[in-house]
């Protein structure tokens, strides 16, 4: 701190951070995925080292088959169960949320209405 001029350091402490650029959607979606891959090479990778203990891991999983399939470079995950993703995550779940906010929206109004008019009426 000494090095810099005192008129430079009070220049400095005034200026704020600037905040972080947010992710698009699609930036996000995309990040995912590629870090998720990213994270499942690692793994997989590790599970292959000597430093890995297979029977120590194997006798407390369910089911060793799957684990020994995705370390041979299989999916980590099953049709079925990207199938129930999709169902509850994907774009058919946004349209089924958004439309059930609607109806919910719809609803408020007429509830407004029929307070307003019980309030004329007394």
């Amino acid at each position: 701190n000494w090095s810099f001029p005192p008129g430079r350091r009070v220049q400095s402490s005034k200026l704020s951070p600037t905040p972080p650029r947010l992710l698009t959607e699609e930036e996000y979606r995309l990040q995912g995925e590629v870090e998720t891959r990213k994270a499942l090479a690692e793994l997989r990778s590790f599970c292959r080292s000597p430093e890995f203990s297979a029977w120590s891991t194997v006798s407390r999983i369910q089911s060793p088959k799957r684990f020994a399939d995705f370390v041979g470079g299989a999916s980590h995950v099953t049709p079925n169960e990207v199938s129930v993703h999709e169902r509850e995550f994907g774009l058919e779940s946004l349209f089924i949320d958004e439309q059930l906010f609607e109806e919910d929206d719809d609803d408020d109004d007429e509830d407004d209405e029929d307070s307003a008019n019980d309030s004329f009426a007394g």
